[in-house]
């Protein structure tokens, strides 16, 4: 269930009602009462999943999901006590179960800037224009600088600092956590559904947590968890112009340089250290005490204790032995005359 500090439950709504707003056949017990989405390892019985990939058949058929949105020739592997939702897109409407059921609280309109349900430890320090939303938690020692944005429901612990112009929304933040100017922290994933009418925006329920003695450079931004959390672990440090997105993993003592970028759901070990520009794809395991070297790019997971660049990345030693090769063929190329 998404966290009720960031959005508000407008459950329960029938399947007969989600499957009519989704333009799905419902293929079972329209009046069973639905109260969340969610994935399809993490559902139960009053929760509406999807089955976008075939990857995940398997936990299809394990699901303990009340239902879920299929496609038509995956309709009939659906585990007892799950109603199948038959669509040709079914990630599209799952998303639009997802904006029925769960609401994003926000800053209401006409409201202070400092909001009256706002809470404050002693000695925290705000300066002009700044904005806290209805639930927000400061810490003790705390500053946040010139029209930082706070929004509704987050927790920052104490003695942090918070840059200006710095966006913090969907986020627990530890103490000693230090947020440089611009950066943006819980701000929507890259998450994308196809639809009849196209692409549409995929919701993004989970959060983001940071933990204590974090740095987080300006104009970095780390997005919040599609479903599940995106976690930076303790006294990671993160340069200016960073990306990390949904669900993505970083352990602890990490030191990302400027414009490192990490895809979605990327699980990263303690200590790991990615020069400027290094890269990750999606659903890899960089591992501990791992270092990627500037401008590299890995689509392939990184065992603990390796050193890798190049583009696509792979071992030091591996790499600087190809261009080795490469140099003395080309030496003898020239040498006997070759253009």
């Amino acid at each position: 269930m998404p966290d009720s500090r960031f959005f508000h439950s407008a459950g329960p709504v029938s399947l007969a009602e989600l499957a009519a707003l989704a333009g799905a056949e419902l293929r079972g017990d329209g009046d069973r009462l639905i109260e969340a989405v969610a994935p399809l390892s993490h559902a139960g019985s009053g929760h509406v999943s999807f089955l976008g990939d075939r990857k995940f058949v398997e936990s299809y058929r394990s699901t303990r999901a009340g239902a879920c949105f299929v496609a038509p020739n995956q309709a009939d592997e659906a585990p007892a006590g799950c109603v199948a939702l038959v669509t040709s897109t079914p990630q599209a409407a799952y998303t639009a179960a997802a904006n029925r059921l769960h609401l994003a609280r926000t800053h209401p309109y006409g409201a202070p800037a400092i909001h009256p349900e706002a809470e404050f430890e002693p000695d925290v320090r705000l300066s002009p224009g700044v904005v806290v939303g209805p639930g927000a938690k400061i810490g003790r020692g705390t500053e946040i600088g010139p029209n930082a944005v706070i929004g509704p429901g987050v927790a920052i612990g104490r003695n942090g600092f918070i840059g200006a112009n710095t966006t913090i929304g969907f986020a627990l933040i530890g103490d000693n956590v230090r947020l440089l100017p611009g950066a943006v922290i819980g701000a929507a994933g890259f998450g994308v559904a196809i639809g009849e009418k196209g692409a549409i925006d995929a919701p993004q329920l989970g959060r983001v947590i940071i933990q204590d003695g974090v740095t987080v450079g300006a104009c970095s931004c780390i997005d919040r968890g599609a479903y599940d959390d995106t976690v930076i672990g303790e006294n990671t440090k993160i340069d200016n112009l960073v990306q990390i997105g949904h669900n993505v993993r970083v352990g602890r003592n990490c030191v990302l340089a400027a414009q490192v970028g990490l895809a979605g759901s990327t699980t990263v070990g303690d200590y790991a250290q990615f020069g400027g520009k290094a890269g990750c794809g999606d659903h890899l395991t960089i591992g501990h005490r791992t270092r990627l070297a500037a401008g590299a790019l890995t689509m392939r997971d990184i065992p603990d204790g390796e050193t890798w660049c190049g583009v696509p990345a792979k071992p030091i030693r591996k790499f600087m032995r190809e261009i080795a090769w490469l140099a003395r063929r080309a030496d003898e190329r020239r040498e006997g005359g070759g253009s």
